[in-house]
């Protein structure tokens, strides 16, 4: 009997740290197998089996609980119960490893993320504006640890809206609304680079910064409407002025064309005898015609024939 409860003895101390309950149980269910009946040499094999396969499950447990996966986009961090996050250790993708029960791994994306940044506030001649920018940004790798102390895994939530509401207002109150319309890259240059400088005080890189929206209360937009619409009645008008003014000129020069062709005309008649003349007056009645049907302001079109009241009809024509 002692020399079973020698065995038993040894199969207790086995693990060096506290037990798991997993592992007091399996202890007492050894205690329950190696009952008197068995044989001695069948209670020394089950006892190293079981000794060995409690080694081999705590020598993984202690692996799993040592290295850690960094997959890739991301880094990771270790966390000790001492000293808090480690600030000179990053784990770039691969294997990483801490000590068990002693620290423990913190894997953090690393990639370039987008996020959406919105504010309301006033320009310098006090109106309301709604501005928003979208920003790519990625956390500065060697200074992942102290981000990741002062702000958590959620630092970028906690930095980017902040700032970003600090630029953006700092730099619309000193534009006026219009300003703001004409100068709008100017502006969007502006904003990117303060947010690029602020993000870079607090670790985060900005890659890229553009404004979304840049929109007025409802009234100031449609006060610039109703002044567009104004402008546009201005310019239309002075456009049919302008028009009136050149088809006026158009029509005395006209006139003036065609009493000299009548002019001319007759003189070539008293010349060369009225065949010619027939000739010509049914080439240039011809031609006003055309010239006149295309212009639709003037519906008058001579008719030519023998009792014509065409405006040739000062042309002595003789029998």
């Amino acid at each position: 009997h002692h020399h079973h409860h020698h065995h038993h003895h040894n199969l207790l101390l086995l693990p060096h740290r506290p037990c798991t309950p997993d592992e007091a149980n399996l202890s007492r269910r050894t205690l329950c197998l190696s009952l008197p009946s068995m044989t001695t040499t069948a209670t020394v094999a089950l006892n190293r089996l079981i000794t060995g396969s409690l080694s081999l499950a705590a020598s993984a447990f202690l692996a799993y609980k040592t290295l850690f996966v960094v997959p890739g986009g991301h880094h990771g961090l270790v966390f000790s119960q001492g000293e808090g996050v480690k600030l000179n250790k990053v784990y770039t993708e691969g294997l990483g490893w801490v000590i068990p029960f002693w620290q423990s791994p913190v894997v953090l994306s690393t990639r370039i993320r987008p996020s959406t940044l919105k504010t309301k506030t006033g320009s310098k001649d006090l109106q309301t504006i709604d501005i928003a920018c979208r920003v790519l940004f990625q956390p500065s790798i060697a200074q992942l640890p102290r981000l990741y102390q002062e702000y958590g895994s959620n630092y970028a939530e906690t930095i980017l809206p902040g700032i970003g509401n600090e630029v953006m207002k700092s730099v619309v109150a000193r534009y006026n609304a219009i300003e703001l319309i004409t100068l709008r890259d100017t502006i969007s240059h502006e904003i990117a680079n303060k947010l690029k400088d602020e993000a870079g005080r607090y670790n985060l890189k900005l890659v890229d910064v553009a404004i979304t929206e840049l929109s007025f209360s409802k009234e100031f937009t449609s006060a610039i409407e109703r002044k567009q619409v104004a402008q546009q009645d201005a310019q239309k008008a002075k456009f049919e002025v302008e028009k009136a003014k050149q088809e006026q000129l158009a029509t005395v020069v006209k006139a003036e064309g065609e009493s000299k062709a009548a002019e001319l005309i007759t003189k070539a008649t008293s010349l060369a005898g009225p065949g010619y003349v027939e000739l010509r007056r049914l080439d240039a009645s011809k031609e006003i015609a055309e010239k006149l049907s295309r212009n639709p302001k003037i519906t008058y079109v001579p008719t030519g024939g023998e009792d014509s009241n065409s405006l040739l009809l000062s042309v002595p024509v003789e029998k």
